[in-house]
């Protein structure tokens, strides 16, 4: 569900967009070098499948490998044949085509970025013809006020967002420094206690208002395509609550999860647009029989309106 389908019209940060950890890590997907994937994979799905299914934000790990850069996982920094997934150009190029076929539509790309290369980041997204498309940082909001409506952005063309973990980049290559605009929960086990909400390191605390968008991870230290399922229903729903509160009454603008879809019926977590604070809960799809992955039925939008305080 793209919840600019819903409310038009409003600035960027008041819509909450489906986005998925570790995209490009496709379960069953073989390395473009040839050897057997060791590390662990967090989706069902191609790039083009999520972005046609909804999904709007897409959290990269990207490395130099092979005189190139790579989407991979690593073992102390550094990647290696058995988990390097395929050149980051490849999947750049399916978020181009996207782009080019949808031209109302926008995409954020958060990247963790272990990049070395002198501009490594700057050629691979030129090569991907993917500057025509970009949101540059000096619009962005630097005191947490709104950005620009989702119409102006689709008027200029400025449909994609790009965020970096190495704050240098924002200098040298353009590339926003993803802290200085946003505010993000601890990732992993540590994200997913019950009632908190604490910052991962690198983030200001989650109550800071002087940065405009709001991060809400929700996926386990090692990926379980099973247990997302049960994840990603009332456990999913009462975190974004708790967050809620721990960022002073704002709703998650991306939320991140491992494995977008129920595996066993297809059914995808979608998002939903603020109306003024708002959190339109009603865009927000839930497994109609919660009890396939093994938790109490719960089939009453009413229910979830309630556990969000919005009925």
């Amino acid at each position: 569900m793209n919840p600019t389908s819903k409310v038009k019209g409003l600035p960027f940060n008041h819509y909450s967009w489906l986005t998925t950890h570790n995209s490009f890590a496709r379960l069953g997907q073989k390395s473009a070098t040839g050897a057997l994937i060791l590390s662990p994979t967090n989706q069902q799905d191609s790039i083009t499948d999520q972005l046609n299914n909804g999904v709007r934000g897409l959290m990269l790990d990207l490395y130099d490998f092979q005189n190139d850069i790579w989407l991979c996982h690593s073992f102390g920094g550094k990647c290696y044949n058995y988990t390097a997934f395929q050149p980051a150009i490849n999947v750049l190029k399916e978020i181009q085509v996207f782009l080019e076929a949808n031209p109302t539509e926008i995409v954020t790309i958060i990247i963790e970025d272990y990049v070395t290369s002198p501009k490594g980041l700057t050629k691979v997204f030129d090569a991907a013809g993917l500057k025509k498309y970009w949101f540059p940082v000096s619009r962005m909001p630097k005191n947490g006020g709104d950005w620009p409506t989702v119409d102006d952005m689709v008027k200029n063309n400025q449909r994609l967002i790009v965020f970096t973990s190495k704050s240098t980049k924002e200098a040298s290559e353009g590339i926003a420094y993803e802290w200085r605009y946003l505010v993000e929960n601890q990732y992993g086990d540590g994200g997913m206690k019950a009632g908190l909400c604490p910052n991962r390191a690198e983030s200001p605390a989650m109550n800071t208002t002087s940065r405009s968008l709001v991060l809400v991870n929700f996926f386990r230290d090692l990926p379980d395509v099973t247990k997302s399922c049960k994840d990603n229903s009332a456990p999913l729903l009462s975190m974004i609550n708790t967050c809620y509160q721990a960022s002073g009454k704002r709703w998650p603008n991306f939320i991140a999860v491992d494995f977008y879809k129920d595996p066993r019926t297809g059914q995808i977590i979608g998002t939903g647009c603020k109306v003024g604070r708002l959190f339109q809960l009603q865009n927000l799809h839930i497994p109609s029989t919660i009890n396939l992955c093994g938790v109490s039925p719960i089939s009453t939008l009413s229910l979830w309106h309630r556990r969000l305080a919005h009925s």
